[in-house]
């Protein structure tokens, strides 16, 4: 089941939250500040052991100290425009998180709008290929859940689950 809500991504009861997070998996601002703040130092200690996460790519930690047994940490591009490879990255991180999922028996998993903050990337067009990525997993989940700041970003995303 696909489902939008707006939401503090770090107080969810699911198994697992996906953080936007940078390269070097150490923290940042916006959603991934707040998950490291949520989570704990441990977070941090987990995120050092990894050594980074090349854009488009995912890596796994436990929770710790969220309600989420786990964060799984994607590396969405930054918005050059659309002519430098955006779309196919952007989808990298939807399908590489969900496959980590899976590989960790995650049933149920919430995403934030990755790379639509501070990393520019329009949000439709973000949205469009999220709910068309995640569309593709869908029958391997019992929830996938679009965590959004705003009532305008919970809408957008209803419009496209109802279409």
């Amino acid at each position: 089941m696909l489902r939008a809500i707006q939401a503090d991504i770090t107080t969810l009861q699911v198994k697992a939250i996906v953080n936007a997070a940078n390269e070097s998996l150490l923290g940042g601002g916006g959603v991934d500040g707040a998950i490291h703040r949520a989570a704990g130092p441990e977070l941090l200690a987990a995120c050092r052991e990894i050594g980074g996460c090349p854009t488009g790519e995912a890596r796994i930690t436990p929770g710790f100290d969220l309600p989420a047994d786990y964060v799984i940490h994607t590396v969405g591009p930054v918005w050059h425009g659309g002519q430098q490879g955006e779309a196919t990255l952007l989808a990298n991180c939807y399908r590489h998180s969900l496959e980590l999922a899976q590989q960790h028996n995650i049933r149920s998993i919430a995403f934030p709008g990755i790379s639509t903050g501070i990393y520019g990337y329009p949000k439709d067009e973000a949205a469009t290929i999220a709910v068309s990525i995640c569309r593709e997993f869908e029958d391997h989940f019992d929830e996938i859940i679009f965590c959004c700041f705003s009532a305008e970003d919970r809408q957008r995303y209803e419009n496209l689950l109802n279409n």
